[in-house]
């Protein structure tokens, strides 16, 4: 039994990237698969899918990398942790880097970035940050 899934899956892409790897594979859930589309939303994953695979489904990334090979993400960091959750006010988040990095939250209305949460005017628990 896992204690800490959504680390265990930044964990996972942290070390795909620092070996670029084109694609890496984890159990699938609907935290994963939310935060899956956030990333490829934003534009730090080209794509993701969801293969049948026994016993439970998988969940297959494809990375992104720069024209150069350069890597896009070059930190992701959990913020909420089991211990202690930490929780924003859609007032209360701040654009990380200047805008060129995200948050990702879960809200009412989902999993979303940052930048969405204060578009929609909601708040909620801060799961990562990336940059």
């Amino acid at each position: 039994m896992m204690t800490d899934p959504i680390a265990d899956m930044l964990t996972r892409i942290r070390n795909a990237v620092r070996i670029e790897r084109t694609s890496l594979d984890m159990p699938a859930s609907n935290m994963r698969r939310g935060i899956a589309q956030v990333l490829k939303d934003e534009g730090y994953i080209w794509d993701f899918e969801e293969i049948e695979t026994v016993p439970a489904r998988t969940l297959r990334l494809h990375m992104k990398y720069g024209p150069n090979g350069e890597r896009l993400i070059t930190k992701i960091d959990r913020i909420s942790k089991p211990g202690r959750r930490v929780y924003r006010g859609y007032k209360d988040l701040r654009p990380v880097l200047g805008g060129m990095g995200i948050q990702i939250l879960s809200t009412p209305r989902g999993i979303v970035s940052d930048r969405r949460a204060r578009d929609q005017k909601v708040g909620g628990e801060v799961l990562a940050m990336i940059y």
